[in-house]
């Protein structure tokens, strides 16, 4: 990465949290000449409000020389799951919508967010995932259900 982009992208990203997350693994998808492949990762996050809840987002990640250096813009392309490890109780005064999870997807204005919405009448956790730019976002998304042990009040 050139050193004049690096400095203000590392000032950027050392104001955000860490997240929980983990990389469970991946799969080459296209052979790159130079630089790695592209590919397809799993990674999981762990609800930081809701506990026993875990979500499995595949993602396509971009190789090549651009995704070397962090300049790639990753396509809008993936999938969610979330599974109840254990029993899921809601924590006091949960939000009805919630974005839990965020993480960039291009060197700028780019990211995948994972949001958490409580469907009361049906007794679930909806979890959304969706690309956002500054500018406009895009039409891919995928959603999964949790169901609560017990009631939402």
């Amino acid at each position: 990465m050139k050193p004049l982009l690096a400095v203000p992208l590392a000032l950027l990203l050392a104001g955000q949290p860490a997240l929980a997350q983990k990389r469970v693994g991946e799969v080459s998808t296209t052979f790159r000449m130079v630089g790695p492949n592209d590919k397809v990762v799993v990674e999981r996050y762990d609800d930081p409000r809701v506990a026993n809840v875990s979500c499995y987002v595949s993602r396509a990640d971009t190789g090549g020389l651009s995704g070397w250096v962090g300049l790639a813009e990753d396509p809008s392309r993936f999938s969610i799951a979330c599974r109840a490890t254990g029993p899921v109780t809601l924590p006091e005064k949960l939000p009805q919508t919630e974005s839990v999870f965020s993480r960039s997807s291009s060197a700028l204005f780019k990211s995948l967010t994972v949001t958490r919405i409580l469907d009361q009448e049906k007794q679930v956790l909806v979890y959304l995932v969706t690309s956002t730019k500054i500018i406009d976002g895009s039409p891919f998304n995928s959603v999964t259900a949790v169901p609560l042990a017990t009631p939402a009040p």
